[in-house]
């Protein structure tokens, strides 16, 4: 990752900033209604008026937009998902969509966003910018696949999450001396996979980010069970890189024949009442998005980096710090692509306890 010390912020509006928005985006995550709940408290605070948006640019450019106050999110800090509701609008990225969400801003006077959600999000919060109205992305999603921090709001949540319903099928597992194969969620990345995985005891984790041989996987499979050191085995699979069925059918295809199931943990996982981590993070990030609001910065996305707030550049150049660049024919690029934490797949691979 790249952090720059020197952020080369966009300066909106001048002055103090008397009304702004809020909004999520994209996939939900659990911490976000911590983060929006933050957002509104800080802003009253600080006299600013606080409006919320429901369902992300989709609400924005239909007007879906009412006023927020301290009764309205009272009691959302606990609550998995979005009370703002949330959903993928891809018509943001093209300019008409654009002018007709700021058009709605302007008819309410709202003068700065936050966005809360994943890279597309982000893309979305740099074009407001560009028009005139500073917005500060905040990295909401489960997968902790975002640029610019080191972890996600929703992402610790989502491993407690998995853990558990992985504890529950090492039990059953032990119970029939069954071989099970666990999908779960992380769209490219194999975070989620990882640290769960390695908190559960998995015997086998299997990422995007590493290559694997599935003729090795059967042999540690059979070699567990052979030598009596395996009463039963986990195998932990990120969805990045196929399903489970599918995982499972080119395991018996490579000569498995342990009584095998496959499991997906599907979208049980993105909901939930956040963990403690994930509300102090995201109401850290929250209220740190006001005070940049609140100096008329935009373009920027707020991330943790050594359990520190940082800010990086939406839109820039490497050098810079930038999350994205724009190459010469106007495609938006990563500038440091996330990648999970592969000393921690050696890690369980050392605790396995399979040759």
């Amino acid at each position: 990752m790249c952090y720059n010390e020197n952020v080369k912020y966009i300066k909106g509006v001048s002055g103090i900033m008397k009304r702004i928005a809020v909004l999520t985006s994209g996939g939900d995550a659990p911490g976000m209604n911590a983060a929006v709940r933050a957002v509104v408290l800080k802003a009253i605070s600080e006299g600013i008026e606080v409006f919320g948006i429901n369902r992300g640019y989709a609400g924005m450019v239909e007007g879906d937009i009412f006023k927020l106050d301290a009764k309205r999110v009272e009691n959302i800090l606990s609550r998995g998902g979005t009370f703002l509701q949330s959903a993928r609008y891809p018509e943001f990225a093209q300019l008409e969509g654009q002018l007709k969400g700021i058009e709605q801003l302007k008819k309410y006077g709202i003068e700065g966003v936050v966005v809360i959600g994943g890279d597309g999000s982000y893309h979305g919060a740099m074009r407001l910018t560009e028009h005139g109205f500073p917005a500060v992305g905040l990295p909401g999603t489960i997968d902790n696949d975002i640029v610019g921090t080191d972890y996600t709001i929703g992402f610790d949540t989502a491993v407690a999450t998995a853990t558990e319903a992985l504890d529950k099928i090492q039990d059953t597992a032990f119970s029939h001396g069954r071989t099970f194969v666990v999908e779960v969620m992380g769209r490219n990345a194999g975070d989620i996979a990882l640290w769960a995985g390695i908190a559960s005891g998995a015997d086998q984790i299997i990422v995007p980010e590493e290559e694997y041989d599935i003729n090795e996987v059967v042999r540690k499979v059979k070699e567990g069970y052979e030598s009596g050191e395996k009463s039963h085995h986990i195998i932990v699979l990120a969805e990045g890189v196929m399903g489970a069925e599918e995982f499972a059918a080119k395991m018996k295809e490579a000569g498995d024949t342990s009584d095998l199931r496959a499991t997906n943990l599907g979208h049980v996982i993105r909901g939930g009442s956040p963990t403690a981590r994930d509300r102090v993070l995201a109401s850290w990030m929250g209220a740190h998005a006001v005070d940049l609001l609140k100096e008329g910065i935009g373009g920027v996305a707020v991330g943790i980096h050594n359990e520190q707030l940082v800010e990086s550049p939406i839109l820039g150049t490497a050098e810079e710090g930038a999350l994205f660049s724009l190459t010469e024919d106007g495609k938006i690029i990563v500038n440091n692509p996330h990648k999970a934490r592969l000393d921690f797949a050696e890690l369980n691979r050392s605790l396995a306890n399979l040759k």
